[in-house]
């Protein structure tokens, strides 16, 4: 690489070696440092008083001193710069506020971390006065992140339904057995409508139709605000189809029957098994612990006659509980 492209505040490799060098010897000859031009642009090395041919050190610590006190000031004119940055462009914004909602609005928007999520779901909120579509995952309630997240909807959703809004929420089957999803909704005046599907995508929230948000990781830590149309009207497509196919959970429970004596958990169970998921891939796709999904393979194969996976996977397919409506 030419060492030119490292800039003059930047000590090359070739450039320490002969520093170095003129540290030890007190000097190194003009012809050997010319291929190390930083040496002298660092104010590093200067010419021999009686001898020009010869350059010497100037002590690193004198040298660092400098150098230093140069980037210092280089970083607070940079400083500087970005004041008066900030300065013009606040006016500009100012003018620009009144059109922050037009078409100007971006149609996607990335927000990070568990408070700026929510902040940015809460304001949306405020504008609400229709509908919210919400689908919330085994993912989306565990740990710290559904925590968080169930402690800051409490009070927007309570605003929403104060003004005549809807809230209509799919869960996971699994889900209508913890106490924490009754309770949200118990603690909720107005029209709050829940329904259960034994899998569900990750969380969404689509409000009023015209803005939804959507994870944009795995952890929980960034999610996408979408207000491209084409996007929210499939959002909206999507969970409606979902909705028809679920079954009610509050205010009313509709219980799913059994079939031959298979229940419909065992049924979805049966659907992956019959896919070739593992234990660990089932309990995660119905939001369960591995020890739950195994118990219910073990009832589904005594309910079929089944001694081992194989002849599980092949009962299963015989016994056509799978072409069954619920």
């Amino acid at each position: 690489m030419n060492h030119r492209e490292h800039g003059i505040e930047e000590l090359c490799a070739t450039g320490a070696k002969l520093y170095e060098q003129a540290l030890q010897d007190g000097h190194v000859r003009a012809v050997d440092a010319a291929d190390a031009p930083c040496l002298t642009d660092l104010g590093l090395l200067h010419p021999v008083l009686l001898d020009p041919e010869l350059l010497e050190p100037v002590s690193p610590a004198a040298a660092l001193h400098r150098l230093l006190s140069t980037s210092a000031a280089r970083v607070a004119d940079e400083r500087r710069r970005e004041e008066r940055l900030v300065e013009q462009f606040e006016s500009l914004m100012r003018i620009d506020a009144p059109h922050a909602d037009g078409p100007g609005t971006p149609l996607l928007r990335l927000h990070s971390g568990t408070e700026g999520i929510n902040r940015a779901i809460t304001e949306a909120m405020a504008e609400a006065a229709e509908e919210v579509l919400c689908i919330q995952s085994h993912a989306g309630l565990s740990g710290p992140r559904g925590e968080a997240a169930g402690a800051a909807a409490y009070a927007r959703d309570q605003a929403l339904l104060d003004r005549g809004g809807r809230i209509r929420a799919l869960y996971q089957h699994t889900q209508r057995h913890l106490p924490v999803v009754y309770a949200s909704f118990e603690r909720l005046r107005g029209d709050v409508v829940t329904r259960g599907l034994d899998e569900l995508p990750d969380r969404l929230i689509v409000i009023d139709r015209t803005v939804a948000f959507i994870p944009a990781g795995d952890d929980g830590r960034l999610a996408l605000e979408v207000h491209h149309p084409a996007l929210l009207t499939y959002f909206v497509t999507t969970f409606e189809r979902l909705w028809r196919l679920a079954t009610p959970m509050y205010p009313e429970t509709a219980q799913r029957p059994s079939l031959n004596g298979v229940t419909p958990r065992q049924r979805a169970i049966a659907a992956l098994l019959v896919e070739g998921h593992t234990d660990t891939v089932i309990a995660d796709r119905l939001g369960m612990n591995v020890r739950t999904a195994r118990v219910h393979i073990a009832k589904l194969a005594a309910t079929l006659g089944s001694d081992s996976r194989a002849q599980l996977g092949y009962l299963i397919a015989r016994s056509g509980i799978l072409d069954q409506e619920a």
